[in-house]
C-alpha cells in the first residue's frame, strides 16, 4: 500500500527518499546526536558561516574535515570541494557515506608534512587549530597559506581560551593550543594583511566582546609574502 501524507505538499519526502535514499550521520555527528544534539547545530552553523563568507568560489579546501557531515554546507555554496584530514579513520567514513549527488575529493593529508599539490582559491579550518601544538602552528598555516591562490581567503574556527573552563573533560584533552580573540588575529596577521574577528556563541556569529565568546572565526584576506 503506498504511503500518503496527510497534506499533498509532503509527499515530496517519499520523492527524495525514492531517489536519493536515507542519510546516515558520520562517526563524529552521530556521536553528537546522541549525546549532546543541539551541539552539532553550533557545528553546522560554523559551516553555515563559512559557506555565506566564500559562496561563489571556484575551488575550496577544507582543512581538518573529520567526518566531513557539515562539508555539504560549504559544498551547495561553491563549485568544487576538496576535503583532507589526518585520520584515516574519518577520511574512510566519510568516502563510505559519500553520495552520488553530492561528490567531492576526500583524502588524508597531513598539513604538517606540507601543503596540497593543488592550490585553492578559498580554505578553512574549523576545530583544527586547537589540536596543533604552539610549536607547530606557524608550519600549519603557512601550509595552508601555500595551498592557497596568490588571492586566496582563509577562514579558521577554534574554541575561545576563556570558554575552556566550560569545556567537557573530552574536549580539553585535544585541546592545547586554544587563544583568546587578539591572539589568534595576531597570529593570522603574520600571514595576512586583513583579518577581521568575529565571536560565536551557540549558533550565533556576532561582533561582540571576543572574552565572552565561546567560540571563535576569523576570516582572512590579502596573503603577506613571507
Amino acid at each position: 500500500m503506498k504511503k500518503k501524507t496527510y497534506e499533498d505538499q509532503y509527499e515530496i519526502v517519499f520523492q527524495v527518499e525514492e531517489k536519493f535514499g536515507r542519510s546516515k550521520f558520520g562517526l563524529m555527528s552521530n556521536e553528537s546526536w546522541n549525546q549532546d544534539p543541539k551541539r552539532l547545530v553550533f557545528t553546522l552553523s560554523r559551516y553555515k558561516f563559512v559557506a555565506k563568507m566564500i559562496s561563489g568560489s571556484e575551488s575550496v579546501l577544507e582543512v581538518g574535515c573529520a567526518d566531513a557531515f557539515g562539508t555539504r554546507i560549504v559544498q551547495q555554496e561553491v563549485n568544487n570541494l576538496t576535503a583532507i584530514d589526518i585520520d584515516p579513520i574519518f577520511i574512510n567514513d566519510s568516502n563510505d557515506r559519500m553520495s552520488k549527488h553530492w561528490p567531492f575529493d576526500c583524502y588524508v593529508h597531513d598539513m604538517l608534512a606540507g601543503p596540497t599539490t593543488k592550490k585553492f582559491d578559498a580554505a578553512y579550518s574549523l576545530d583544527v587549530l586547537e589540536h596543533i601544538s604552539s610549536s607547530n602552528e606557524d608550519l600549519f598555516l603557512s601550509n595552508i597559506v601555500a595551498s592557497l591562490n596568490k588571492n586566496g581567503v582563509l577562514l579558521i574556527g577554534m574554541p575561545s581560551l576563556e570558554s575552556q573552563a566550560y569545556a567537557s573533560p573530552q574536549s580539553k584533552i585535544g585541546h592545547v593550543n586554544c587563544k583568546s580573540g587578539p591572539d589568534l588575529k595576531n597570529l593570522l596577521k603574520k600571514y595576512f594583511y586583513n583579518v577581521f574577528l568575529f565571536s560565536m556563541n551557540d549558533e550565533v556569529v556576532h561582533t561582540g566582546f571576543s572574552p565572552m565568546a565561546n567560540y571563535l572565526l576569523c576570516v582572512c584576506a590579502g596573503i603577506k609574502k613571507l
